[in-house]
């Protein structure tokens, strides 16, 4: 049965939210106080952790940072609202998905179960292999140790951020589409927002460029997509 945490302070959308999950087999924890909610997030192990943005004595924002720096845990950031830099920011510290509220609670099963069933497919692929690297331009991917190097220094990417760099770096020259990246990368058809596809290869851009790297190689073809070109 897989663990998740809840940390929500409006009680009768958390116990809503647990009853969905509960039938479909999921034991939550429920933490209504963002301090307690990260306590509970780094003293224990769960699977999954579903954060509201607006939370009594931290956010959901610091919370989201607080374990992205130590733990690797599918992350979902839930807000009432739709300003798109929340959305930006939320992904930019590393959370793995946005949902914006009102959402039906069936919604929120589907995403919890495709992101739980990425991570599970993510760890059993790890097991017992050699690291596989894939070099590209002035990149090295460690694709199992799930780290990028520029020469001697790593570029620290969120889950999300290196699976779509590696899906378009071991399929160059090929345009995607918005709707076929978030399919690919977020293990759901797109019924979701597209924009978070949009949010991430410009954090990757942004990070190859910081560190020197060519972000030339992921192009815009307007219109129709992305293309990582060789």
């Amino acid at each position: 049965m897989k663990r998740i945490l809840l940390v929500e302070d409006e009680l009768e959308i958390a116990e809503l939210e647990r009853d969905y999950l509960e039938i479909s087999d999921m034991e939550v924890t429920i933490e209504s106080n963002g301090l307690k909610g990260l306590e509970r997030a780094l003293g224990e192990d769960f699977d999954l952790i579903i954060l509201d943005i607006m939370l009594p004595d931290m956010s959901g924002f610091d919370i989201c940072r607080e374990i992205r720096a130590k733990k690797e845990v599918p992350i979902l950031l839930v807000s009432a609202r739709k300003e798109d830099i929340d959305k930006v920011r939320g992904l930019g510290l590393g959370a793995d998905d946005y949902i914006t509220k009102p959402f039906s609670p069936s919604e929120l099963v589907a995403r919890v179960k495709a992101h739980l069933a990425r991570y599970e497919r993510l760890a059993k692929s790890n097991i017992g292999t050699q690291n596989e690297i894939l070099q590209v331009h002035d990149l090295t991917l460690d694709l199992d140790g799930r780290k990028v190097f520029v020469a001697d220094q790593e570029i620290i990417f969120t889950t999300k951020e290196f699976d779509l760099l590696v899906f378009l770096a071991k399929r160059p020259n090929r345009v995607w589409n918005k709707e076929q990246l978030f399919e690919q990368i977020w293990g759901m058809q797109a019924a979701g927002d597209v924009s978070t596809v949009v949010v991430h290869i410009r954090k990757i851009r942004e990070k190859l460029e910081t560190h020197g790297a060519h972000s030339e190689s992921i192009e815009t073809i307007w219109g129709a997509g992305y293309r990582f070109n060789l």
